[in-house]
């Protein structure tokens, strides 16, 4: 249980990709026009305690499928994949509800934050490091998080579409990258 500042920003950045929190501003501007308004604090704070008790039972649950967590990281790196694929392409595979009844909880908390790709994605993290780097990380993305939701039309202006576009192109390089890494270092682990 130590802190490892590598570690951290690697794990940091990864759960950054997959939330794609700036690539998401036009849904979430969509959300504020359709409910009126969306609490950032309570989004933010719901949706990094869905992510801390899933890196705590999440191991838990798999084994009472009866699945180990090297096998669950090469499934979320074939999910991620699939997300940069989306991310670097322009297309959708996954198909999301447009119909909010209370935005801040869902979609915005869930599925939109800590959806399937970002649990996933915590148990492909938590195969290669340590649990305190990756709290440290969730929390670091639930400030950002906080952040950009409550900036978000701000930022939408500032940055454009054209820039939103760019920032989900590069995060979606970075994330395929990742995939591959995750998916070869668990592997090994299966053969």
């Amino acid at each position: 249980m130590e802190f490892n500042f590598k570690d951290i920003l690697t794990t940091s950045m990864v759960l950054f990709a997959v939330i794609d929190i700036i690539g998401n501003i036009p849904i979430i501007i969509d959300l504020r026009k359709k409910a009126g308004h969306i609490q950032s604090e309570k989004a933010s704070l719901i949706a990094g305690f869905i992510l801390i008790i899933f890196l705590f039972l999440g191991e838990q649950l798999l084994s009472i499928i009866g699945l180990d967590v090297h096998s669950f990281a090469i499934a979320g790196s074939l999910i991620i994949f699939f997300i940069a694929l989306e991310m670097i392409l322009g297309i959708k595979i996954y198909k999301e509800e447009k119909n909010p009844l209370n935005a801040t909880v869902f979609p915005l908390a869930f599925p939109l934050i800590a959806g399937p790709g970002s649990l996933t994605t915590l148990l492909s993290l938590k195969a290669a490091f340590s649990n305190v780097n990756i709290i440290v990380a969730i929390v670091i993305n639930m400030i950002f998080i906080y952040i950009v939701l409550k900036a978000s039309t701000k930022i939408e202006k500032i940055i454009g579409e054209n820039g939103i576009g760019i920032i989900r192109k590069v995060f979606g390089v970075i994330l395929l990258a990742i995939s591959i890494k995750l998916f070869t270092t668990n592997i090994k682990f299966l053969l």
